[in-house]
C-alpha cells in the first residue's frame, strides 16, 4: 500500500475566504471527484487481487490535479460526501496543488468509491460502489463562486455533470457567467451509468455546445454529440455546432485538432501500457497548460500526447501526472523520464512478484 501523510488545512477558513477574495485562476474544473481503489497488481481480476492502493480519482479532478503540475494555478468545484473519504479528496487537493476552496460536502450522502482491474495494455474495466446519484449532482448554481468562474483563463467541465439536476442548471450558469469566454472547455466524458438514457445524454451534450468555445473527447464521445462516426467529419459538426476548437483524441492513432481556420493531426507516442485510465486526464490538463501559454494547436497537442503517454505508462492516475520538465524530456527523446522508468520497472517487478 502507498503511505499516507498527514495534512492540515483549515478548509472553513478556506471557504471564508472565498467570499471576499475572488481568485484568478488559470483553470477552474467542475466536475466529479471520487475515491479510486487500484489493485497493485495487474492481469489478474479483482476476486484474485491482494493489495490495494487509495488514490484521488474523478476525471475533472485528475485534470486539475494535472494542470496543477503543470504550474497552472487550478481550483476544483466538487462535493462529496460527509464522510471520511470527502476529508481525504480535500486534503489531496491540497497535497497536490490544487485549491479546494470550492470542495464542499453534502450532508447524508457518501463519497463515491470506485475500483478497477488492470489489464494492460487496453483493459481497464471500471467498478463503481456508489449510487447513480453522487454527491457532485447535488452542485447547485447558487452555491457557485461565479466571479471565479468568470476570471478563470480556463473553465473545464464534463458531459457527466449535465445528467441530473440541479448539476445541469449549475454548468449553464457557469456558462452564461462566462458569455461564451475563450477557453471554455467541455469534455464530452460520457458514463453511461449515470444517465437515464443515451438519448438524454445526447440532447443534453447536443444543448450545451453552443455556450462553450472548445469541446474535447474521444472518438466514441464526439460521436455521441454530432452523430459521426469520422474524426474530421465530428471535429467539423463541432465547430458547426458553435465550438472555436474540437479535439478528437483517437487513442494510438493520435489526436486531431480542428478550428475554422486550420486544423492538425498528431501521432500517438506509444508506450507499453500500465494503466490507460488517467491518460486522457493527463492529455486534458497539458490541453489547459497550452490554451493558457497560447500555444498553436500542433504544441498543444505534441505537449498533450507526451503528458497522456507518461501516465498511460504509470500504474497510478493523480498520483501520476507529471511535470513540465517530464513532458519536454518526453517530447524530445520519445522516452520516460530516467526516474519515471525507474519507478515504471519497480511496479512492474512488483505485479509480476503479486501475481504468483
Amino acid at each position: 500500500m502507498f503511505g499516507q501523510q498527514n495534512y492540515c488545512v483549515d478548509f472553513e477558513e478556506s471557504r471564508r475566504h472565498t467570499r471576499t477574495v475572488s481568485a484568478a485562476f488559470d483553470v477552474l474544473a467542475l466536475g466529479r471527484s471520487s475515491v479510486d481503489i487500484y489493485p497493485l497488481q495487474t492481469g489478474i481480476g479483482l476476486d484474485q487481487v491482494q493489495t490495494f492502493g487509495k488514490f484521488l480519482g474523478g476525471s475533472a479532478t485528475n485534470v486539475a490535479v494535472a494542470a496543477s503540475r503543470l504550474g497552472r494555478r487550478t481550483a476544483l468545484v466538487t462535493k462529496t460526501g460527509d464522510d471520511p473519504f470527502g476529508i481525504f479528496v480535500r486534503e489531496e487537493l491540497a497535497r497536490f496543488g490544487v485549491d479546494p476552496r470550492f470542495v464542499s460536502s453534502e450532508e447524508g450522502m457518501q463519497t463515491p468509491v470506485t475500483f478497477c482491474e488492470l489489464f494492460p495494455p487496453e483493459y481497464f474495466p471500471l467498478y463503481f460502489y456508489q449510487s447513480a446519484d453522487v454527491p457532485y449532482f447535488k452542485l447547485r448554481a447558487g452555491e457557485m463562486d461565479m466571479d471565479a468562474v468568470r476570471d478563470a483563463s480556463v473553465l473545464w467541465c464534463t458531459g457527466t455533470g449535465l445528467a441530473r439536476e440541479p448539476s445541469r442548471e449549475a454548468h449553464h450558469a457557469a456558462w452564461r457567467a462566462r458569455e461564451r469566454a475563450s477557453n471554455t472547455v467541455l469534455d464530452l466524458d460520457f458514463r453511461s451509468r449515470f444517465w437515464a438514457s443515451r438519448k438524454d445524454a445526447i440532447r443534453e451534450m447536443q444543448r450545451a455546445l453552443p455556450y462553450v468555445t472548445v469541446a474535447i473527447g474521444n472518438v466514441e464521445e464526439c460521436e455521441l454529440a454530432t452523430g459521426q462516426t469520422n474524426p474530421v467529419a465530428a471535429a467539423k459538426a463541432l465547430l458547426d455546432a458553435g465550438v472555436e476548437l474540437a479535439i478528437v483524441k483517437q487513442g494510438r492513432l493520435g489526436s486531431l485538432a480542428m478550428t475554422r481556420h486550420d486544423s492538425v493531426m498528431v501521432p500517438a507516442i506509444l508506450v507499453d501500457t500500465v494503466n490507460g485510465l488517467g491518460a486522457g486526464d493527463a492529455f486534458g490538463g497539458a490541453v489547459c497548460h497550452g490554451l493558457v501559454e497560447g500555444w498553436d494547436l500542433e504544441q498543444t497537442l505534441r505537449f498533450a500526447s507526451a503528458a497522456g503517454a507518461l501516465v498511460a505508462a504509470r500504474l497510478e492516475c493523480a498520483n501520476a501526472m507529471p511535470t513540465v520538465s517530464e513532458v519536454e524530456t518526453m517530447m524530445s527523446t520519445g522516452r520516460l523520464p530516467e526516474s519515471m522508468e525507474m519507478h515504471s520497472r519497480s511496479e512492474e517487478h512488483t505485479s509480476e512478484l503479486q501475481s504468483h
